[in-house]
């Protein structure tokens, strides 16, 4: 059983439940982890920034030879290594996967690589380099790819670096810093790659790769996997730190977030900038205050196992090690910290349920809501372990009063099945007949009263 760490903390959820967020510790000894991602199938793949790529499995162990070891090719100093990692949409057909890094001149490279035709637990050490930026400065670097609902992969760049844009990079449409760019990686002819007749500068002034300019270090973005919203997390440069939501379809027009010309929605720079209405501002910001210095963009949450989550957008700060929720209005609900970790992306496996690193501390964790839970069951000297559960849970009586049946009821109130106990301190019972999913436990005891608990079922 993983174990829960004892920091969870209780936060207002939107709804006006009190919900916990807790994190439970899924797997340790990474070294600098920077991005978490799926195929696809129940595995993870985790990226250290040093060079490696690791594969995670469902059960919390860690393989020991690498996917894939690219630490001869990169610098890894500062903000710059190993950053990115996207699996092609139809990777399970062509085994094609692209990763991120900056180069031993500190340059940014997107590269293609496939997996081992043998072994899909190892990828093929040579690849193929579609695009190289080149980059003034040691920050910046930006890192995420993602694969787009309409079949694109984007990248995000930073605007080169050092503070405040400095050459004006990130409103220059003839710079592919400073940008999100966009490219079509199922072309079979070099460079392979195509931009998209639909990006915004094809056949007119300004780089052909660019869908949007504007952004300072959009460090993490993701796709909300069910409807193809984008969310962009921009790191700021003193004051302000942004969550950008652009809804699906995207829009082909050129979109303008601002920067250098402003901060959050707080002016910054607009000597030559074009009108403010012409650009498109965050959906949320928070200002750096009580410690926080850099937004680490996550997901919007689309698993099933806790509801309060759902309808959320997740993210948190480098340097407060504070998780964060953003609602469909865009107000932020914020946690006390997590210190120790600085973290520094998100995860999110084949389900939707979403993971969290720490560069610092080298640990995997899962998010949880540990408010699924009743007081009256526990304080009456019942417990049910583990919670969330795979296979079996076991429920345990500490008192002379013991549980002898329980019924499982579904949150709609409908009640699947009930099971007779043995009077006796521990009883343990089989999850087969349930799907993943969160259900009310009913307990029958042998005084004749009844008390009620949450199980999370994985």
């Amino acid at each position: 059983m993983k174990t829960i760490l004892l920091f969870s903390l209780t936060m207002m959820s939107f709804f006006g439940q009190s919900q916990t967020i807790t994190l439970q510790s899924f797997a340790t000894g990474f070294d600098s982890p920077v991005e978490i991602t799926n195929a696809g199938d129940s595995r993870l793949f985790v990226v250290q920034k040093g060079g490696l790529i690791r594969i995670l499995n469902s059960n919390g162990s860690i393989n020991t030879t690498p996917f894939l070891n690219l630490s001869t090719l990169i610098s890894s100093d500062g903000e710059r290594g190993l950053l990115g990692l996207a699996f092609h949409p139809n990777y399970a057909a062509n085994g094609y996967f692209f990763v991120n890094y900056t180069n031993t001149s500190g340059n940014t490279v997107i590269a293609r690589y496939s997996v081992n035709s043998g072994n899909p637990d190892i990828a093929n050490i040579t690849g193929t380099i579609l695009m190289t930026i080149s980059q003034p400065y040691t920050n910046h670097n930006g890192g995420s790819i993602k694969f787009g609902a309409d079949g694109y992969l984007y990248i995000g760049m930073g605007d080169g670096g050092s503070g405040g844009d400095p050459g004006n990079r990130a409103q220059n449409i003839n710079e592919n810093l400073g940008k999100m760019l966009r490219i079509d990686v199922n072309s079979t002819i070099s460079p392979f790659y195509t931009s998209p007749a639909t990006n915004p500068y094809v056949g007119v002034a300004g780089n052909d790769e660019i869908w949007a300019i504007g952004l300072r270090n959009p460090w993490k973005f993701s796709f909300n996997r069910l409807n193809g919203d984008l969310w962009i997390a921009d790191v700021g440069q003193g004051a302000i730190e942004e969550i950008n939501k652009i809804v699906n379809p995207l829009p082909n027009t050129g979109i303008n977030f601002g920067w250098r010309c402003y901060e959050g929605n707080s002016t910054y720079n607009t000597s030559g900038c074009a009108p403010s209405s012409t650009m498109t501002f965050p959906f949320a910001q928070y200002a750096r205050s009580g410690g926080a210095c850099s937004v680490t963009g996550g997901y919007f949450y689309t698993g099933s196992t806790y509801p309060n989550f759902q309808n959320h957008y997740f993210f948190t700060d480098y340097c407060d090690d504070k998780i964060r929720m953003v609602n469909s209005a865009g107000v932020i609900t914020t946690t006390t910290s997590f210190s120790g970790n600085n973290f520094v992306t998100f995860g999110e496996d084949m389900n939707g349920e979403l993971y969290i690193a720490g560069i610092s501390s080298g640990t995997i964790y899962k998010i949880i809501d540990s408010s699924l839970s009743s007081s009256d069951f526990e304080n009456n000297g019942f417990s049910l372990y583990p919670n969330p559960a795979k296979e079996s849970f076991t429920i345990k009586s500490s008192t002379s009063n013991f549980a002898t049946k329980i019924d499982v009821i579904d949150l709609t109130g409908k009640l699947l099945f009930t099971k007779e106990l043995s009077s006796i301190p521990e009883n343990t019972i089989a999850t087969s007949p349930l799907s993943k999913g969160i259900y009310l436990i009913s307990v029958e005891t042998t005084n004749g009263t009844n008390y009620t608990t949450k199980l999370i079922v994985e």
